[in-house]
């Protein structure tokens, strides 16, 4: 188990090293990154001024050293746009994305999960065919056409919610409801796949032949079995959660850092889109961390290894 955790650890420090070096030469790869930074009209002077003041003109091994320095401690520079300090700005946006993602999660969650067992557990009724249906139907929308329609009926034809901002919980239904749908739709799809080959199994036929009841057959014995590989993808859903929480927030206008960095990206204020990118992907490494370790304690392979 120890084993299986370090290697984990030097699987998530070698992704953030590779996701700092592609951040690091995002401004980069253009040639002279002082032109992302500084107006068509200014001076060769200025330039040479801007790129000695910013380490432009120094080798680029050392370059990379320098930021990757500054990256750990949280120092990305100035925004250029709003002359605060990048992560600064990441950092005030970021609860409004976590309220928005933890949202989409627990509608998704509290959908899929009953939902799928119900499924799998009377195989071929109703209830199987609604959850066949919300698999199909979350797969096949894309967050983008769904959120333009819930903003067109509920919004705009019915005028039950409002369509953008964050003044209270109103405004998180519509934005949840389209983050969550694709979660659903495959959390859902993949619990009832495994809760049915486990209840296919031998030793659930033994339970019930000593005359377990049928919740503990169900609870006890096949969801947490089932619950292994599922585990594996809500941790993946997760992520996708925090990175589909970019186009949802720009749809909705929704004052995370989804928005915030469409907003960086549009104005070429790269100091905030590095902070955002490295920040992310240190959330969805951290997260995939806690799952492996969860994984872990429930597989008992790994907990002997």
């Amino acid at each position: 188990m120890i084993a299986y955790i370090l290697s984990r650890l030097v699987y998530a420090a070698a992704v953030l090293l590779g996701v700092s070096v592609a951040v690091f030469l995002l401004v980069r790869l253009g040639g002279d990154p002082s032109a992302l930074y500084l107006p068509p009209e200014t001076s060769l002077e200025e330039i040479a001024r801007f790129r000695t003041q910013m380490g432009f003109d120094r080798p680029l091994p050392v370059q990379y050293l320098e930021f990757l320095a500054k990256a750990l401690q949280g120092d990305f520079g100035r925004s250029l746009r709003y002359d605060q300090p990048a992560m600064q700005l990441v950092l005030d946006r970021m609860p409004a994305t976590l309220e928005l993602s933890a949202s989409a999660l627990a509608l998704s969650l509290l959908v899929s999960l009953p939902l799928a067992i119900a499924a799998a557990v009377y195989r071929g009724s109703l209830l199987d065919r609604v959850g066949l249906l919300v698999s199909l139907v979350g797969q096949s929308f894309p967050t983008f056409w769904l959120a333009i329609m819930l903003i067109l009926i509920f919004s705009e034809h019915l005028q039950w919610l409002p369509p953008s901002g964050r003044d209270g919980w109103q405004n998180l239904v519509m934005p949840s409801i389209a983050l969550a749908a694709y979660s659903t739709a495959i959390i859902t799809r993949l619990l009832r796949s495994s809760m049915i080959e486990v209840l296919q199994s031998d030793y659930i036929r033994t339970a019930r032949g000593k005359g377990v009841p049928e919740n503990g057959v169900v609870f006890g014995h096949a969801l947490r079995n089932a619950a292994i590989p599922t585990l594996t993808v809500i941790g993946l859903q997760v992520g996708a959660l925090l990175g589909g929480a970019v186009i949802t927030e720009e749809i909705f206008a929704y004052p995370g850092i989804g928005r915030l960095a469409i907003q960086a990206i549009s104005n070429r204020d790269f100091t905030v889109v590095q902070a955002f990118v490295l920040l992310m992907a240190s959330l969805i490494v951290s997260i995939n961390l806690l799952v492996d370790a969860t994984y872990g304690l429930l597989d008992p392979r790994l907990r002997k290894g």
